[in-house]
C-alpha cells in the first residue's frame, strides 16, 4: 500500500505515526508494526495484515449482513481497550472511525486492530491544543469550536462509531459539510424507535454517555468498560483464538504483512540522499523530541 503524504506533513509526521505504533507495541488492540525501512525517496512501515478489512463495510451492509448488537458489545469493548491504553499513555487518535479499525478475519467475525495515526497527537498536561483535524461526521463540537482538545475528544468519535455499528446511520451526517457541522454544535441526533427498533435501551444509554457537548461530561474510556452495556452477562471471550487454534496449526507458517510505502517526495532529500537508493532499517521512539510539537495545520477531509 502506498500513501502519498501532502505538504507540510511530510517525514516528521510519518516519524510520529511510527513512534506511537512503536509505543504500543505488544497491545492487541492496536496493528502491529514490525519493522520501517527508509530510502532516500520513501519511508516503508512493514504491519501487520487484518484479513477481516474495515468494520466499514459491516456498518453499512443489509440488516442480515450487517453486526448484531452482541458483536458491537464484544466490538466496542475491544476498541475501547485500545483507546484506553492510548489514553493512558497520553496519546489521543483524533480520527476514529469506521474506517480506521480493521478485523482479524470476516468470518468468523475476528477481533479489531486500531489502524492510521497520523492525526494522532500526544497530550501534555502544560498546553492546550487547538487544531482544526478530523473527519467531518466523527469531529466533536470542541474541534469546531477551537477549543481545547482532550481525550474526551476520541470519545465523541467513539459515541458516534457505536450510533453507526448498531444502526447503519451516521447521526450528524448532513447533505455537505456545512450541515453536517451545525448538527454537531447544534446536537440534532435521533433516538427515535425508527433508527433504534432492535438496539437495547442500554446501547442507547451508552452512546448517550458519550454524545455530550461538553467535554468534561463525556465517559471515559475505562468508565465505558465499566458500563452496564458492556458488562452485562459478558464474559472475557478470546472468540478467534480459541475457535481457530486447530486452523492456525495448519495455516501457512509465513506470518502475513502489509506493507505502507510513504513517498516523501520533495522533503529535504540532499543530492548525497538522492544517490544512495538503498533501504536502511530504522526504529523511531517517543524519545524524539520534536515528534508531534512541530505538526500544526487543518485535516478535516
Amino acid at each position: 500500500m502506498r500513501k502519498r503524504r501532502k505538504g507540510q506533513e511530510c517525514r516528521m509526521e510519518i516519524i510520529h505515526e511510527i513512534a506511537v505504533l512503536e509505543l504500543a507495541q505488544g497491545n492487541q488492540r492496536i496493528i502491529n508494526l514490525h519493522e520501517v525501512y527508509e530510502t532516500s525517496s520513501e519511508m516503508i512501515l512493514v504491519l501487520e495484515y487484518a484479513a477481516g478489512g474495515e468494520i466499514f463495510d459491516q456498518c453499512v451492509a443489509e440488516r442480515e449482513e450487517a453486526f448484531k448488537e452482541k458483536d458491537v458489545q464484544r466490538l466496542m469493548r475491544q476498541i475501547l481497550e485500545g483507546v484506553s491504553f492510548l489514553h493512558a499513555h497520553n496519546v489521543v487518535h483524533l480520527d476514529l472511525k469506521p474506517q480506521n479499525v480493521l478485523l482479524t478475519s470476516e468470518s468468523p467475525l475476528g477481533d479489531i486492530k486500531i489502524v492510521d495515526f497520523g492525526l494522532s497527537r500526544m497530550m501534555e498536561s502544560s498546553e492546550e491544543l487547538r487544531e482544526i483535524m478530523g473527519t467531518p461526521e466523527y469531529v466533536a463540537p470542541e474541534i469546531l469550536s477551537y477549543d481545547p482538545i482532550s481525550t474526551a475528544t476520541d470519545m465523541w468519535s467513539i459515541g458516534v462509531l457505536a450510533y453507526v455499528m448498531l444502526t447503519g446511520i451516521s447521526p450528524f451526517l448532513g447533505d455537505d459539510k456545512q450541515e453536517t457541522f451545525l448538527n454537531i454544535s447544534q446536537m440534532n441526533v435521533s433516538y427515535s424507535e425508527e433508527e433504534f427498533d432492535v438496539v437495547s435501551e442500554a446501547a442507547v444509554d451508552f452512546i448517550k454517555a458519550l454524545l455530550v457537548k461538553r467535554p468534561e461530561d463525556r465517559a471515559t474510556a475505562e468508565e465505558c468498560l465499566s458500563h452496564p452495556w458492556l458488562t452485562q452477562g459478558s464474559s472475557p471471550e478470546p472468540p478467534l483464538r480459541l475457535r481457530s487454534l486447530l486452523e492456525e496449526s495448519r495455516a501457512l507458517e509465513e506470518e502475513l504483512v502489509l506493507v505502507a510505502s510513504y513517498v516523501l517526495g520533495p522533503c529535504r532529500q540532499s543530492e548525497k540522499e538522492k544517490r544512495q537508493p538503498k533501504a536502511i532499517s530504522k526504529r523511531f521512539r517517543f524519545e524524539e523530541p520534536p515528534l508531534l510539537q512541530e505538526m500544526t495545520g487543518e485535516f478535516i477531509y
